[in-house]
């Protein structure tokens, strides 16, 4: 029995029949590399093998009586794999945008507290014979660098690795009664209200260090909330989900990094901000001044690999309303050198630490208020849009023995804030996932497809040629033919969906470092960080006829 701490409780308290709290991923994988070829039981045989060494695939939550206290995690003593794990195929033409639909409608339903609080769907039918895995798990259970520690379990370095080492065999976990609950309860909000006076002092300290760096006109700040201008997609959510992908090669933003001279994660910034903008010139509503990025950041000591959420915040510009590429790669490596100098002024563990303090059915019934009301579309957006970078393996890996081809992470949209954009580098690729709320964005796959003119318009701005052999897409061959336009039938994937899920459902037993300009790569010219006249991104490419986006 382990207790969850303020913050990966907070996931739970603030989930609503439209706010869902769950993190996802959807991977497209080779079967062709499984040793024996390849079946579903395969893939559910081996993450059963693996069950003992993913604790998060195992918990189930207990709730305190009265909610008095955070929830606790304990050994799921009724525990059905064939609940988690489901089978659906994908409708024709098997493409990205198909694959895509089926994740958006995957993520439009919450997860079942009275269980482990993940899914995985084994989507068949992909084009060239691939299989999609679409992975769902509640942000209570995991973070981004956790997740990414679970890959080590869930995954191997050869198709025909070795299975782990049998679990040893455990007394199941003991169901605490309500009585222990409560004396749980006690104990810890004790020792909490005891360090409360130091809290309330670090507290005090940090905010006035963020008020004097913001009077001083020399130093560097970041965005500050409720200053975000409002856009299409900030506002009360819906219950759906929408989902689009976007790849570029990793060696050609890492030339653009240096180039610049910044870092890989204001190149992934900049492509955002340039997505964006092109996005909303199309619809004609670009505002004229930045977009404010809320961007997660990892506050888990190095080596750590507990489970859980060990998580902050920093607030950054996106300069939207900037027309050259070159300045706005300038504005975002200025807004995140103060966005870090400010994270770092109020301290890693802040968020975390007040979260402990987080009342539950206070929390749970604002948060629903605050959506069964419609309220965020009644005041100035906090922020427009939260953005993720995950660093992800330089190297191929394998998953029951198939070789993963691409990994699409999917953040959770936010009430007010119906957009998330979480990026995985993996092997010479940087992936793009999508998360948008259904009625708010509608047409995410148009915003996708402006990754590739963002990244062009870097690349000029920067003097720099693409690279066309870099280019390495998920399941298009490298020639790929030209038939019939595709259609995505949602009807059809929602009645799959809803098919199978009925079928599952049976009885179940410090500072900021300074920005060096990196050396000049011969095929780059050298760029200047001041004002330069604006490139006009290339015009982008009508896709042939039935290939998928």
């Amino acid at each position: 029995m382990e207790r969850l701490t303020g913050l990966d409780a907070a996931f739970l308290y603030l989930e609503t029949p439209t706010h869902h709290m769950h993190v996802a991923m959807t991977m497209v994988i080779d079967p062709s590399t499984m040793v024996g070829g390849y079946s579903f039981e395969k893939v559910k045989d081996f993450i059963a093998r693996r069950l003992h060494l993913v604790p998060p695939f195992r918990r189930r939550l207990v709730n305190v009586p009265l909610n008095l206290h955070h929830p606790v995690w304990i050994e799921d003593p009724n525990f059905d794999i064939d609940y988690h794990i489901r089978r659906i195929g994908c409708p024709a033409p098997g493409g990205r945008r198909e694959l895509g639909e089926m994740a958006g409608q995957i993520a439009s339903s919450p997860l079942d507290r009275s269980r482990p609080l993940w899914e995985l769907w084994v989507v068949e039918g992909l084009k060239q014979g691939r299989i999609g895995i679409v992975t769902k798990v509640h942000h209570s259970a995991i973070d981004g660098a956790s997740g990414a520690e679970l890959m080590v379990h869930l995954f191997s370095l050869t198709a025909d690795a070795p299975d782990p080492e049998p679990a040893p065999p455990t007394e199941p976990d003991h169901i605490p009664n309500e009585f222990e609950l409560l004396g749980y309860a006690a104990a810890s909000k004790l020792r909490r209200t005891m360090s409360l006076p130091k809290l309330i002092g670090n507290t005090v300290g940090a905010v006035n260090r963020v008020a004097q760096g913001r009077r001083d006109p020399l130093v560097a700040v970041g965005a500050a909330p409720l200053t975000a201008p409002r856009t299409s997609w900030n506002g009360a959510l819906s219950t759906g989900r929408t989902v689009g992908f976007a790849r570029v090669p990793l060696p050609d933003v890492k030339d653009i990094k240096t180039a610049f001279g910044c870092t890989v994660n204001d190149v992934v910034l900049a492509l955002c901000t340039g997505t964006l903008r092109h996005y909303m010139i199309d619809r004609d509503e670009l505002p004229d001044t930045p977009l404010i990025a809320t961007c997660p950041v990892s506050v888990r000591p190095d080596g750590e690999k507990s489970i859980g959420n060990k998580v902050s915040a920093m607030f950054t510009n996106l300069p939207t309303n900037e027309a050259d590429p070159a300045e706005r790669v300038r504005l975002i490596q200025e807004s995140t050198v103060g966005a870090k100098a400010e994270h770092n002024a109020v301290g890693a563990d802040m968020l975390q630490n007040w979260a402990e303090y987080a009342a539950p059915n206070t929390i749970n019934l604002a948060s629903r208020l605050y959506s069964s009301l419609g309220l965020a579309g009644s005041h100035r957006p906090v922020h427009n849009v939260i953005i993720s970078n995950v660093p992800g393996p330089p190297f191929p890996l394998y998953y029951a023995g198939a070789e993963m081809i691409a990994a699409y992470p999917m953040g959770p949209a936010m009430e007010g804030v119906g957009l998330n954009i979480t990026v995985f580098s993996y092997k010479d690729s940087v992936d793009f996932g999508f998360m948008a709320d259904r009625e708010m964005v509608p047409d995410v796959w148009d915003m996708a497809d402006h990754v590739r003119v963002a990244l062009t318009e870097l690349q000029e701005a920067a003097g720099l040629a693409p690279h066309p052999e870099h280019v390495v897409d998920d399941m298009e061959p490298a020639e790929p033919a030209e038939p019939a336009e595709p259609t995505t039938d949602e009807q059809a994937v929602a009645e799959q969906l809803a098919a199978t899920s009925t079928r599952a459902k049976k009885p179940a037993s410090k500072k900021a470092a300074s920005k060096k300009p990196a050396a000049k790569r011969p095929a780059a010219k050298k760029v200047t960080t001041g004002r330069a006249p604006a490139k006009k991104a290339a015009p982008k490419k009508p896709a042939p006829k039935g290939a998928a986006r």
